[in-house]
């Protein structure tokens, strides 16, 4: 399964993220810090959603009350369903 996710408030614009089996087999944030970015995506592949959105649920960038990994978590959420 294939989703593409509109992020906000972080300096990513989106999340393109695969899943199958509910198992991430790639995720690819469009924007942001690239070595931040690429090494959260490297971090999570292979993990289960449901351990990837209990790590990064939550997590706050600069007070903006979200962050990239924050992101993730929600739309990992809105994938699953």
């Amino acid at each position: 399964m294939k989703y593409s996710y509109k992020t906000s408030r972080t300096c990513s614009r989106s999340i393109d993220i695969e899943v199958e089996d509910g198992i991430i087999k790639s995720v690819r944030f469009n924007g942001g810090c690239m070595g931040n970015t690429r090494g959260i995506s490297a971090l999570v592949e292979g993990m289960k959603v449901e351990e990837v959105i209990k790590r990064c649920k939550g997590i706050d960038c600069n007070g903006r009350g979200t962050s990239c990994p924050d992101q993730l978590a929600i739309a990992l959420e809105k994938m699953m369903g």
